[in-house]
């Protein structure tokens, strides 16, 4: 099978030329500077006039619910709306039911994800106060790391003694990657909330309780039990200004890197009014200053990665407030088009996008062959279209839950096509439902 994708403009590796891609067998074979393809014979040849050609999307923390709360998502509803997002690779989390904390549940999780997934997987494996000397079994080839939570977030899975965490810290083989809240810290705001405000504080209080103070003391821990037993760390979700001074701005030479999601960079605390709960994530979306001081950080080098945290809940687990309302929410069908709006408002050029998007993810946890537009590599190709208005509405959400703290907001980009594995698996608004994504090689 051979394919050619012509006449569009190709961001990749810090460039953007007018140019052309050839597939063949699912493989990047061509890329071509300029207007003169090679003359040939091809099976499919695809018009990419006006629209710029990305690598596809590596989200690499995303929540997709299977096992065991497939009312809120499963793999098959999420990976849907993943392709429909440019986004060709996910990296899922740990705190399902059961939790991927055992080798079998691990491999379950697979062979789940084989049967359903129309984008291409891994997962990461979940760390518990005493499961730590399961991770020599680990195939370090098969996912991307360690997940730790190191303060509370949802699933039961917090690590809360030092002792595991010095072992966890000593013993991992694999990238850590950390969601850091102080749980001490949040239990004793969460109270103090509770006598002023009553036993369901507004969610306005959500970024006091879930507070800057609970997110660096966290961050700074894990930093330091890093730099102790010298272990690639990458923490999850950063959300303050103040966490940002505990990382450095050169990515090749880190050991200890970040990840900002589209969410915390896109949302600050003034959107609770309009907004509530179908905003309130952990860790919370804190001050338009904080915002700003990410926002900055995606050009300097502190924050390495761009992903989602994709975390569907139903519209009704959504009620309430700060102790009622569950935390999370669907974001993968709409992070690309998202971030692409802040490149049109200069927040970011194209080009660090797709570094923190695709190419970033991609060298952060050794992903083999996909990532970037390069000869010999996987054809995980997405075309976005700009200057094309569109709303995000009920009916183009493809997430199981059924609605996105987007619904309403109109778009100037959309995502035309996904290729993934060279195979177009979104088209025109649709999903080709029978392709099943690959497992992804890393190291």
């Amino acid at each position: 099978m051979r394919t050619l994708i012509q006449s569009g403009t190709l961001v990749n590796e810090g460039c953007t030329f007018d140019g052309s891609i050839v597939i063949e067998n699912g493989k990047i074979s061509k890329v071509i500077q300029g207007y003169n393809t090679p003359e040939a014979s091809y099976d499919e040849v695809i018009d990419a006039s006006g629209c710029f050609i990305l690598p596809g999307v590596i989200d690499d923390h995303v929540h997709f619910r299977e096992p065991g709360l497939t009312e809120k998502a499963d793999m098959e509803t999420e990976s849907r709306a993943a392709a429909a997002g440019g986004v060709t690779t996910y990296f899922d989390m740990p705190n399902t039911v059961p939790q991927t904390t055992t080798l079998d549940a691990l491999k379950d999780k697979f062979a789940l994800a084989a049967g359903k997934s129309h984008v291409n997987y891994s997962f990461f494996f979940g760390a518990t106060n005493d499961n730590a000397d399961l991770f020599s079994q680990l195939d370090v080839h098969q996912i991307p790391g360690i997940k730790l939570f190191m303060g509370s977030s949802t699933g039961n899975m917090l690590v809360d003694r030092r002792e595991a965490l010095e072992k966890i810290f000593e013993l991992t083989p694999l990238p850590l990657m950390a969601h850091c809240e102080d749980t001490d810290i949040i239990n004793r705001n969460m109270a103090e909330a509770k006598q002023k405000y009553g036993d369901d504080p507004r969610v306005q209080h959500h970024p006091e309780i879930r507070s800057e103070e609970a997110c660096y003391e966290s961050t700074r821990l894990a930093v330091e039990l890093a730099k102790k037993h010298m272990v690639r760390l990458h923490v999850a979700h950063l959300t303050t200004a103040r966490e940002l001074d505990l990382f450095e701005p050169s990515f090749h030479t880190q050991m200890i890197t970040a990840e900002a999601t589209v969410s915390h960079l896109y949302f600050c605390d003034r959107d609770y009014s309009q907004l509530g709960t179908r905003i309130k994530c952990n860790p919370a979306i804190k001050t338009q200053r904080d915002r700003d001081a990410l926002r900055d950080a995606l050009n300097d080098g502190r924050i390495t990665v761009i992903g989602t945290d994709h975390a569907p809940h139903l519209l009704a687990q959504k009620e309430g407030g700060c102790a009622c309302a569950a935390s999370g929410m669907p974001m993968i069908q709409f992070s690309l088009v998202t971030m692409l709006e802040l490149v049109d408002q200069g927040v970011l050029s194209i080009e660090r996008l797709v570094e923190l998007m695709c190419h970033n993810p991609a060298k952060l946890f050794e992903v083999r062959n996909r990532g970037f537009l390069r000869e010999g590599y996987q054809a995980d190709i997405v075309l976005v279209r700009p200057n094309t208005a569109w709303i995000a509405s009920k009916e183009n959400i493809l997430s199981r839950c059924g609605w996105s703290p987007m619904e309403g907001h109109m778009y100037l980009w959309r995502v035309e096509r996904t290729l993934c594995n060279g195979h177009t698996v979104f088209l025109q608004g649709k999903v080709d439902t029978s392709y099943i994504g690959q497992p992804v090689a890393f190291r």
